[in-house]
């Protein structure tokens, strides 16, 4: 930067200062333009709060989250295209365990058909939350951040350089004042420019503000692609509970299996005549030690109690990912490192430690060892 450049940066400087602190007078703008800033102001912040939520209500487990968009990641890497690459619904989970188990259970169970229609429609239910996630992207999360990196980025460049040049204006005309010798050739030039950057900056807001229409075809893509989902699904739902109403039905109406209870077949007599010890005899010798293989005869059994007095293994796991802790808590690991376990969230998080530093993790990123 040339000296010139420096110098002028260090009356702008000045003038912030003397405004903030000595509140020295400023050109002011007027209230339009400020209503303006407001609501500008107000679309870029909610375009970018619902671009961020709206993945969460798409994805909701932030684990599981993070998981799926480092498998995209590596994907791409090795040459794909990141597509094949879902996130794991619960829906999904639902239907690996009713479809193993119906296999399990064989044609011949009720309850096992039924299990397997459960999970074909959870798959299907599945099919449908990822074809609203790829609309979601493709009509309303992309079209946002591109007007996020593009048109407001735009936006707020314009308003900064005229919060700069009025700076300057401001400046150079609070010096004039002073009887700093400024040439008024210089003076009207600045405030040219200070005008030229508000004109650019207002055309901007206006022209945003008035794409409403833009903004709203975008929210109704993804409303319509929640009701489309939402409606397939309750179609499935109630497939699925027409169909289960008339396995219960069919399962209630099957006559049930009389089972008559066993009777032992063995009776005394029998066993008078079968061995050749009288039930005297068997009595006298039915003592501790005695080499007799009579009916009844019995022997101390020697306990299994283990002795041994081994401890239980520390629970500890092995990463299978890098995780860095974004929040208070968290604990940050590298992929390979083993973590001593200290205790369970819940079905998603762990506790741990590992060099000294404790905190809580994803347990999708570790592989168990020895669980706690």
């Amino acid at each position: 930067m040339s000296v010139y450049g420096l110098k002028k940066q260090f009356n702008k400087a000045s003038q912030l200062v003397n405004e903030k602190v000595l509140k020295a007078s400023h050109t002011e703008v007027e209230d339009s333009f400020r209503e303006l800033e407001r609501k500008t102001d107000w679309t870029i912040e909610a375009v970018k709060v619902l671009s961020e939520k709206v993945i969460s209500v798409l994805q909701p487990n932030p684990a599981a989250r993070v998981k799926a968009a480092y498998r995209v990641r590596v994907d791409r890497a090795k040459g794909g295209s990141g597509a094949a690459v879902s996130y794991p619904h619960a829906e999904g989970t639902l239907a690996d365990i009713a479809q193993r188990a119906a296999g399990e259970l064989g044609d011949d169970s009720y309850f096992g058909t039924a299990l397997g229609e459960f999970g074909s429609s959870m798959r299907e239910i599945v099919e449908f939350k990822d074809n609203m996630d790829v609309t979601v992207h493709q009509n309303f999360i992309d079209p946002l951040n591109q007007f996020l990196t593009k048109d407001a980025k735009e936006i707020s460049f314009h308003r900064k350089k005229m919060e700069s040049r009025r700076l300057d204006f401001d400046g150079k005309k609070r010096k004039k004042d002073k009887g700093t010798n400024i040439a008024e050739s210089d003076l009207i030039l600045a405030e040219e420019k200070f005008e030229e950057s508000k004109d650019l900056a207002e055309n901007g807001m206006m022209s945003l503000l008035e794409g409403d229409a833009e903004q709203i075809t975008q929210l109704q893509a993804l409303v319509e692609a929640m009701h489309e989902m939402h409606q397939h699904s309750a179609e499935v739902l109630a497939q699925l509970r027409e169909s289960l109403d008339e396995k219960a039905a069919t399962s209630q109406s099957q006559p049930r299996v009389t089972r008559e209870p066993r009777v032992a077949r063995t009776s005394l007599k029998t066993l008078e005549i079968s061995s050749p010890v009288k039930l005297s005899d068997r009595h006298m010798d039915d003592t501790p030690g005695s080499q007799n293989g009579a009916i009844g005869d019995s022997a101390p059994v020697a306990s299994s109690r283990n002795t041994s007095g081994g401890s239980k293994p520390q629970p500890h796991c092995k990463a299978l990912y890098d995780f860095e802790a974004e929040n208070e808590g968290e604990l940050s690991f590298e992929e390979g490192d083993t973590i001593n376990l200290t205790g369970r969230i819940d079905e998603n998080w762990l506790e741990g430690e590992i060099n000294g530093k404790a905190g809580y993790f994803p347990q999708n990123y570790v592989d168990i060892i020895v669980d706690v």
